[in-house]
């Protein structure tokens, strides 16, 4: 008996997360109502509070379900760079990829992954540069999206986002000048 419940609470919430990533990816998470993702996953509204504590609960367990399998896929070719650059050009290469293969993941991290980011207002000069890069990346992928959904041609290649990346890189290689105080 314990068997088969383990069995049918990991189907129920491997339904869940599966009918919430591509309900969220089609209509956002604020248009998408729990009961359409339970009635969607065969399941109950209750399941879904039970195992994921809501609707945000669920989209970050969708997130980290995601990211796990990408996660180590990135760590592979960061191990294997032999510089820092081609580390960088691999990560590029393995998320856009990622996202190419499956739409609904980088609609749901473009589109959706600021919700659940967290931390500190701090600004940090390695850490700005790295959200400047990222930001940049994020929006050309983005931009592509937008145009794939409009039925329209891609704006940007894989070849083009990544000589962006790396434009912005070289350009940022020299140490960046000390900011104006704000205060």
């Amino acid at each position: 008996m314990t068997l088969v419940d383990a069995d049918n609470t990991q189907t129920s919430r491997r339904r869940l997360l599966e009918s919430g990533k591509a309900l969220f990816a089609r209509f956002g998470f604020e248009q998408t109502s729990t009961a359409i993702i339970a009635r969607e996953a065969g399941t109950s509204e209750s399941q879904l509070v039970r195992y994921y504590k809501g609707k945000a609960g669920l989209l970050e367990a969708i997130f980290n379900d995601c990211w796990a399998a990408l996660n180590q896929h990135v760590q592979g070719v960061v191990v294997a760079a032999t510089d820092a650059r081609e580390a960088l050009a691999g990560v590029l290469e393995t998320v856009t990829e990622a996202f190419g293969r499956d739409a609904d993941l980088a609609y749901l991290l473009l589109f959706e992954g600021r919700r659940i980011r967290g931390g500190s207002s701090e600004i940090v000069s390695d850490e700005a540069i790295a959200s400047a890069l990222l930001g940049a990346t994020e929006a050309m992928i983005r931009d592509r999206l937008v145009a794939q959904r409009a039925g329209k041609p891609s704006p940007y290649t894989d070849q083009e986002i990544r000589a962006i990346f790396f434009a912005l890189l070289i350009g940022l290689r020299h140490e960046a000048p000390t900011p104006i105080n704000a205060s």
